[in-house]
């Protein structure tokens, strides 16, 4: 059951418990009434689930129940809307807001429609609980504006929370595009700096070909597989970088700095974060320098993660390794205490942008609670050509 559904749950009670109370004293055929009431109430509770099909089985609960009063002929408790009691009248009335603030319109407007003819229906079925007792029953006139009323408490409440939910989510993917645009003006960057690399060493032995080229033919040959191997690796990484960019935007923020030396990197990132935190690499295999700014925003946006989220952190293990062509990632501490991490991380989108990096790289990526205290990242990126 969601939190938010506890202050509805309490509200039935409290009104379940006086519905009990009244009927208890009296004829004990009254408290065939109860049963109607705990199955439309815990039908309430749920119906955020479906919303539709929880409004046709309480359609057909409160008809079931208004032909057993009619069979008994008794009403336990004064009616309120339609022969209902007050109890069902309070989880009737947060049914129709949740169908209306959930479910698709043409449904919530079959669904209304259908609890309106239901009540209706229950009006014409229940013996009257003011007949019974000898006093007059309420006129038609007193009936329509009575359920008009609470049907437009009911509905405007549903509109109301619709309407903010859709704000919500406008501003939600608002913030996410944004998010997006500067993590691919950042992989950007990365792919002028790789690309960068390659191109002035290709410029750079080019040079000294052509300045020996007169002087000394073979070492300007023993230069060019030097400049062919360096175009290819220029070409494969722009391939890989470009690749990501297609079609997808990603989340994040700010270049990450990096060096040749991932392992050293890395160190620099943890000393930076002024957390307790315990390396482990295992790095057999090169990873390729596009790469590397890859692992290197994984693992600080999870620090600054743990920094900015976590409580009592007494440890952070981060571990990088490389195994069957694909760099290894885990950074994982140990947290105490209830932790409410943003969708995003720490700039609000930051989770949202490593998995998209992640995924877009080729690889997999999961964040979440592990067992007992803490928080925990892993990320697995393929680094074969």
């Amino acid at each position: 059951m969601a939190r938010r559904q506890w202050p509805l749950v309490l509200a039935l009670l409290f009104l379940g418990f006086l519905e009990t109370v009244s009927v208890w004293s009296g004829d004990p055929a009254r408290l065939l009434q109860i049963p109607g009431s705990i199955v439309v109430c815990v039908l309430a509770v749920l119906s955020p689930r479906r919303p539709f099909d929880t409004a046709l089985v309480t359609a057909a609960a409160i008809l079931a129940s208004s032909v057993l009063l009619r069979i008994v002929n008794q009403a336990g408790t004064p009616q309120i809307l339609g022969g209902l009691s007050f109890t069902e009248t309070a989880a009737l009335m947060a049914l129709i807001a949740i169908l209306v603030r959930q479910a698709p319109r043409a449904r919530a407007a079959i669904g209304v429609v259908l609890l309106i003819a239901t009540v209706v229906a229950a009006k014409l079925i229940r013996p009257d609980y003011f007949e019974l007792q000898g006093y007059e029953s309420t006129s038609l006139p007193d009936d329509l504006i009575g359920g008009g009323v609470i049907l437009v408490l009911s509905v405007g409440t549903g509109l109301y929370f619709r309407s903010r939910d859709r704000e919500r989510s406008r501003g939600v993917e608002a913030e996410i595009l944004e998010a997006q645009h500067a993590e691919r003006m950042a992989l950007a960057r990365e792919l002028h700096d790789v690309v960068a690399h390659y191109v002035t060493s290709i410029v750079v032995h080019s040079q000294a070909a052509e300045a020996v080229l007169e002087l000394n033919p073979d070492a300007a040959r023993e230069v060019l597989p030097v400049i062919t191997n360096s175009g290819t690796e220029a070409l494969a990484a722009m391939r890989r970088l470009v690749g990501t960019l297609r079609g997808s935007e990603l989340a994040g923020h700010g270049a990450v700095d990096s060096t040749s030396d991932l392992a050293g990197d890395v160190r620099a990132v943890a000393d930076q974060s002024n957390l307790p935190v315990h390396l482990e690499f295992d790095l057999s295999d090169q990873v390729p320098p596009e790469f590397e700014r890859s692992v290197l925003r994984l693992v600080q946006e999870s620090l600054t993660n743990s920094r900015k989220h976590a409580s009592d952190v007494s440890r952070v293990d981060v571990s990088v390794s490389t195994k069957e062509g694909a760099v290894h990632v885990r950074v994982a501490d140990n947290g105490r205490g209830t932790r409410q991490v943003p969708i995003g991380g720490s700039g609000g989108y930051g989770l949202v942008g490593m998995r998209e990096r992640v995924e877009l790289l080729g690889g997999t990526f999961t964040a979440g609670t592990r067992p007992g205290d803490g928080w925990e990242v892993r990320a697995s990126i393929p680094i074969t050509t």
